[in-house]
């Protein structure tokens, strides 16, 4: 089959999966979680590298777990994470005042609203992430701008990019575009919705202990906070059991971040979201490689 067969179904595929989303975000949620449920036991069953990749993070993670109370988390993580991906029809079609009846909302979500500082808000990977960010944009008025990963599929890319921006006070840099617009956009007054713990390789980064394990750590969380002035304000997103929909945490801004010492301010935000991932382990994004990149001399842990 040639290349651009194979692009073309990639595409319908990737229509038919969107057409499936829309016409399951109608059900009760309860019914959507048992489905994702379902898909959850599916990755378990069939999606054996991303079953293994979070076998390994737990390994390194927490080796205080016996290898049946890891597979046991694993298990409910993918269980999650079948929900969160199910559910995406919910966030990117269903009408905003169903969702904001489904969003509790913790914590000063408004502080970006009346600040006269940037407001950055640290996301970190935990599943229930796209609510946080309908959430910054359901909740107050405050413009977002964030960054995100291009997808190669452009179906699913132009999706993506339409749902989260859909209630019409966000936009989205491309991880792969220069940072300059992104920050001509927090400048003018945006708050930066930033996700600070994926692998993105050595560059501009420092290896920092993430549950003791040295993991490359973007520092421009703290760059960025100290050159533009901004105020850091944690939040943490949760899927809650069955129907009950969901819960955004807007935690108290940092008052001593950023320092001068960005590598220090690093490994304080890497202990925050361990502390934060041992309140819900098992809805941390555990299938991401995030030890994929090693200080020089060091084995692969993959």
């Amino acid at each position: 089959m040639s290349r651009r067969s194979d692009g073309w179904s990639a595409r319908l595929a990737a229509r038919a999966l969107l057409a499936l989303l829309h016409a399951i975000q109608w059900m009760p949620l309860a019914w959507q979680a048992a489905l994702g449920r379902g898909v959850g036991w599916l990755f378990w069953r069939y999606a054996g590298e991303r079953r293994r990749i979070a076998l390994r993070n737990l390994e390194l993670c927490m080796p205080e777990l016996t290898p049946p109370e890891r597979e046991a988390l694993v298990r409910e993580h993918l269980g999650w994470l079948g929900r969160s991906l199910l559910e995406r029809g919910l966030l990117w079609f269903a009408p905003p005042e169903r969702l904001r009846g489904l969003i509790q909302v913790e914590g000063d979500i408004g502080l970006a609203e009346r600040s006269d500082r940037p407001v950055m808000w640290l996301v970190p990977h935990f599943l229930g992430l796209d609510v946080a960010g309908a959430a910054t944009q359901l909740f107050q008025k405050r413009w977002v701008s964030s960054i995100y990963q291009t997808q190669s599929n452009p179906v699913l890319d132009r999706a993506m990019r339409r749902g989260r921006l859909r209630f019409g006070v966000g936009e989205v840099h491309p991880r792969s575009d220069s940072a300059k617009p992104l920050f001509r956009a927090i400048k003018r007054g945006d708050a930066f919705f930033n996700l600070p713990d994926m692998d993105f390789g050595e560059r501009d980064a420092a290896y920092v202990p993430f549950f003791g394990v040295p993991a490359a750590t973007l520092l421009a969380p703290s760059r960025m906070a100290r050159a533009l002035d901004m105020i850091v304000q944690p939040v943490v997103a949760e899927i809650l059991p069955g129907g009950q929909g969901y819960k955004v945490r807007f935690l108290p801004p940092w008052d001593d971040f950023p320092t001068a010492d960005p590598v220090a301010d690093t490994q304080r935000m890497n202990a925050w979201i361990e502390h934060e991932i041992r309140r819900n382990p098992a809805q941390y994004l555990w299938v991401h490689k995030r030890f994929k990149t090693r200080p020089k001399g060091e084995p692969p842990v993959y």
